[in-house]
């Protein structure tokens, strides 16, 4: 794959133009802006999201599924929505509560969340392999500092799911060697107003006081990119957007 701050199209080792490929979306800049590029690239895209009970998820679904109507065509899949509930595992931690969240000051390590990548991934990976698709992609970009974001992390995940499973689903990072500049970059043109990245929604909006809020506008700025986004701190008016096409999927959780 191509990762230079013009990457073009992404291709594999083992893809085709044509191929279905799983997206793990969250309605964020990096992963709105990696379906519309593999949309692009001229693959079948099936984008998931997982819900876990976080406290901005609401707000972060609605935001995903506006922005997959306004790049809708005839290669994206409806969004499966998989149940991952954290509650009982993070408790009383500001992600469940929204109750201490970090604000724009804070470094950071502030918004780690233990295990998030492996949670998140697991569920998306056994429905690929369950129906047939041999890729899914994630948009973890090369300057992640955590250690489930790592090639060693991500090369041992997919060995013990291959083990657990019986099925080979190829976890790949079609962002792993570019900056968020270049991301932003080759997002331009794309409707990424209707993105939502914020940790502390008000009504609907950006907060534009927590951690993500304050990446967000850096990540616009470094691109010098205006930034469409309505703060909360700014303005009182939400905005809204019919819900996409979207198949739920339920699990029982333990």
């Amino acid at each position: 794959m191509r990762t230079s701050a013009n990457p073009g199209t992404y291709r594999s080792p083992e893809s085709s133009a044509n191929s279905t490929i799983g997206v793990l979306a969250s309605g964020g800049l990096d992963s709105c802006i990696l379906v519309a590029h593999l949309l692009d690239a001229g693959h079948r895209v099936q984008p998931f999201y997982v819900r876990s009970g976080l406290h901005w998820e609401r707000d972060e679904l609605w935001a995903l599924r506006a922005f997959l109507i306004a790049i809708d065509c005839d290669r994206l899949e409806p969004l499966v929505v998989l149940d991952m509930p954290l509650g009982d595992l993070y408790g009383h931690h500001w992600s469940i509560t929204g109750n201490g969240v970090p604000d724009a000051q804070s470094p950071d390590d502030a918004v780690y969340l233990p295990g998030r990548n492996a949670l998140l991934a697991i569920k998306p990976a056994i429905w690929c392999g369950l129906h047939g698709i041999g890729e899914m992609a994630v948009a973890v970009l090369g300057a992640n500092p955590f250690g489930d974001a790592t090639d060693e992390f991500f090369q041992h995940y997919e060995s013990a799911l291959q083990r657990a499973t019986g099925s080979r689903v190829r976890i790949v990072r079609p962002f792993g060697q570019m900056t968020k500049q270049q991301v932003m970059r080759l997002g331009r043109g794309l409707p990424l107003g209707l993105t939502l990245s914020c940790i502390a929604p008000r009504g609907g909006l950006h907060c534009g006081r927590c951690n993500k809020c304050a990446e967000r506008q850096h990540a616009f700025a470094a691109a010098a990119m205006e930034d469409p986004t309505t703060y909360a701190n700014h303005s009182s008016q939400p905005c809204s957007a019919s819900p996409a096409k979207s198949t739920s999927v339920t699990a029982t959780g333990s």
